[in-house]
């Protein structure tokens, strides 16, 4: 044991200066600070009902009403107990506050990758910390998005797994692959997870290619089982949320539209206009390269007293301070992007190294990356080259499910520095074409410098520095200042900075790049040992990533942890509100902008807004219908939205609308009418008295005995017991009746009971749940079982034990293979 720790020192140093270097990125953690970004708050804010319900009974909920009128509770946060990786993810998070988990995974198993590889340990130190620290990485941690950082973090294992068990060590890399593969789905970013699997199957396929080619069927077919195998107890130990995932996905804004009449509304996925939202520019990709050439972030705030613009407002004579005021509001961005936190920047040196990989590489790795990097580019690209986004769009399967098509270029960041890894080291090798190296190494400085002398000398030769809204842009200035000559000077002088910007970046990339090539140029004349120029290497691309991440991840977005509760302080409204103590009414609040994409309500309420990226398929359609234009009373009535929170447009000061006509948690309905499709039931609830009449569908007529079924005006029936899962009602009815519920229909775990004796329920009036109820005095109580969950969840816990069995024979027969004979 004592030499393996001395055989492996260098492996556990460099994982201490990863460590080291999270901690000084992230020191703000030292001080009890956090990051505060808006998307973390909205989470916070809508799992608020499920993390009190935990806290009081130990278990969490599988459905919360705290927004869009209730949905299950695993689409914005579960446990998962029965997996084994939610302790491996716990154990992290428990060692390493957010976010140097995230940073130290992207770290460590872009490591592995590299060292899997054959990369010399200071080699595989650099790469990684081009990997972990590419821009976009730490954009999506200052976004908040965690999931999706972490998705990202388990590419470079999984790949490694998989990479080595092609090679032939088939239990390692399997054992390796499923892990990874596992803790990638547990992260549960199934559009990042597939972008992967579009990378790996352009691997495949170069494999597939080259066994044919030499005659070794026999092998690919073995390593085709191992990795099958992995990918089954992958998808097992994570039975429970892949599961429940699926099954919801059917249901929302990701599955097919229920109305057959909307043109607008896709049969099955997303719109592609919305699909597209968040598409690459082509240009853009110039921003892998100079993180500035677009601009940076679109609120960057990067112009300061000395820029063109401020000069310009100066030179009109406003004082100083306004004229910095004014510069850092203007937009610096200038891409097509509604918003970005900020540029794909993969290093310049690590730009150089894969140019540099592209000429002397001759590994099969190097046709898939090339390969892959063209089929990622070229579905980032979206609409702004839909040739091939919209064949995939279209025909591949689960592709159009998915939005923001840019952020598959994580896949890319991963891809540049494997390869240009691959291509520092083979300088090392013993025997190399010292010649050929050395031409390469100059095609590469003449290409990648080239670019970049252009962009310092002549930017504007391929860049015209404003977007396509410039014109509205002028015209937005020219009624602020409202001088039309003056806002054309702002215009031109914030094209001028723009270039600036470009132009500097450029010459900072310029430096790095004539870093790496010298220090590449030195160990191919045997000027230096190779190690020491992986060392400058590692050490010049921290300090090159470091720089620009910095722009846009700082100190400046971390608050003090009791600062990240000030947005959930109830306001004045929140607090009247909340002096009704009566049991799951809805709130609708109109004064914080959309409501329907803003979380924060739920705090303190059960909100019919709320903040999610995927709806209830239902709820978004009567969204769309009935709140478009105008908000349809009825609708708000049948949902037992009993208080309104408004805003005065001129004064902004908030105030209630207590809805007297809200309709309670049930009631009996007087008529049940039945309608054809799904098209007829939404145009009925248009215009309707919900109390009396209630509107069903075809399909469950044969749920409810007509002959019995009759209406009591006198019935009764009230909520007396709530929990999230578990609603309790009791009823009184001279006759048979139809019990109305102001629940949102779900069919995927919703079961109905009176007085212990399984109903059906039935969707009523396109949105809510209903019950066919029998006279007499009762209890009726819905309870949220999902077999999706309890099943998945056993699932779940046999996979676990065969992925800890399986990793632990896999480690015993490598070290009983690595011990030596005799």
């Amino acid at each position: 044991m004592i030499n393996w720790f001395k055989r492996n020192a260098i492996h556990f140093g460099i994982i201490s200066i990863f460590i080291v270097l999270c901690f000084i990125y992230f020191s703000p953690v030292f001080q009890g600070k956090v990051l505060s970004t808006h998307d973390v708050m909205q989470a916070q804010a809508t799992q608020k009902e499920i993390m009190d319900y935990k806290a009081r009974d130990g278990v969490a909920p599988l459905w919360t009403n705290s927004m869009f009128g209730g949905m299950p509770a695993y689409q914005i946060w579960a446990q998962y107990p029965k997996n084994v990786l939610t302790y491996v993810n716990t154990a992290v998070k428990t060692i390493f506050p957010n976010p140097i988990d995230t940073v130290f995974l992207l770290l460590i198993g872009a490591y592995l990758l590299f060292c899997l590889l054959k990369a010399k340990p200071w080699l595989a130190a650099a790469g990684s910390i081009a990997f972990a620290f590419s821009a976009y990485n730490f954009s999506m941690i200052e976004a908040g998005h965690a999931n999706q950082a972490l998705a990202i973090a388990y590419f470079a294992p999984t790949l490694a797994g998989i990479i080595i068990t092609f090679r032939g060590r088939y239990l390692l890399g399997a054992a390796i692959t499923a892990f990874f593969l596992a803790l990638e789905l547990r992260a549960n970013h199934i559009q990042m997870t597939y972008y992967l699997f579009l990378a790996v199957l352009i691997l495949v396929g170069i494999e597939i290619y080259h066994a044919v080619k030499e005659k070794a069927i026999r092998r690919l077919l073995t390593t085709a089982g191992y990795l099958v195998g992995a990918l089954i107890i992958a998808v097992g130990v994570n039975a429970g949320s892949l599961w429940t995932t699926y099954e919801y996905g059917q249901k929302s804004t990701r599955g097919p539209s229920n109305l057959t009449t909307e043109k607008s509304q896709p049969n099955n996925g997303l719109d592609r206009e919305y699909a597209y939202g968040w598409s690459q520019g082509v240009s853009e990709c110039i921003t892998f390269l100079v993180p500035n050439a677009y601009g940076g972030s679109s609120n960057s705030q990067a112009l300061d007293e000395n820029s063109e613009v401020a000069k310009t407002i100066i030179q009109r004579g406003a004082p100083a301070d306004q004229a910095l005021g004014f510069a850092k509001q203007m937009p610096t961005y200038w891409g097509e992007k509604a918003y970005t936190a900020g540029p794909h920047y993969y290093g310049a040196i690590t730009f150089f190294l894969f140019v540099f990989g592209l000429f002397i590489v001759r590994s099969r790795l190097k046709w898939w990356i090339a390969g892959a990097i063209v089929l990622t580019l070229l579905l980032s690209f979206g609409k702004n080259f839909p040739l091939v986004s919209d064949i995939f769009f279209n025909y591949f399967p689960l592709y159009n499910k998915f939005r923001a098509v840019e952020s598959i270029l994580a896949v890319t960041g991963l891809l540049f520095p494997i390869l240009a890894v691959l291509a520092a080291r083979e300088i090392a090798k013993d025997k190399i074409d010292v010649s050929r190296f050395q031409k390469s190494l100059q095609y590469s400085l003449y290409i990648v410098g080239g670019i970049l002398l252009i962009l310092i000398v002549l930017p504007t030769l391929f860049l015209d520095f404003k977007p396509s809204t410039h014109d509205q842009f002028l015209q937005q200035i020219t009624q602020m200042v409202r001088d039309q000559d003056l806002a054309n000077s702002i215009g031109n002088a914030l094209i001028q900075d723009r270039v600036s910007m470009t132009r500097a970046d450029a010459f900072r990339s310029l430096i790095f790049v004539l870093i790496a090539a010298g220090l590449v140029w030195a160990v191919i004349k045997n000027k230096i040992k190779a190690e020491y120029a992986y060392i400058g290497l590692a050490i010049a691309i921290t300090v090159d990533m470091w720089g620009v991440n910095k722009r846009y991840l700082n100190n400046d977005k971390f608050v003090d942890a009791t600062q990240t509760k000030q947005p959930f302080r109830p306001r004045q409204v929140d607090e009247l509100i909340l002096r009704d103590q009566s049991l799951n009414y809805r709130v609708l609040d109109l004064s914080q902008g959309e409501p329907f994409s803003n979380g924060m309500t739920s705090y303190f309420h059960k909100s019919l807004g709320g903040y999610h990226a995927a709806k209830l398929k239902r709820f978004q359609e009567v969204v769309e219908k009935q709140f478009s234009n105008s908000i349809n009373e009825d609708v708000l009535d049948m949902l037992n939205t009993k208080y309104l929170i408004t805003a005065d447009q001129k004064s902004q000061s908030e105030r209630i609308v207590n809805r007297s006509t809200a309709c309670g948690n049930a009631w009996m309905a007087s008529k049940v009418t039945y309608v054809k499709d799904a098209d007829e039931e939404m145009e009925a609830i248009s215009s309707f008295d919900p109390k009396q009449e209630a509107f069903v569908h075809n399909s469950f007529k044969t749920l409810i005995d007509e002959k019995k079924l009759g209406a009591d005006p006198n019935g009764i029936i009230k909520l007396t017991s709530y929990h999230p899962d578990h609603l309790i009602y009791e009823y009184s009815a001279a006759n048979a009746v139809l019990g109305v519920f102001a629940e949102v229909w779900y069919d995927k775990g919703w079961n109905a009971y009176v007085d212990g004796g399984k109903v059906p329920i039935i969707r009523a009036d396109y949105l809510l749940r209903a019950a066919p109820l029998p006279a007499g005095n009762h209890k009726v109580e819905f309870k949220f079982e999902p077999a999706s969950y309890y099943t998945g969840e056993n699932i779940s816990m046999i996979f676990s034990i065969i992925l800890v069995a399986g990793i632990l024979a896999a480690f015993y027969f490598e070290l009983k293979r690595s011990e030596p004979e005799g």
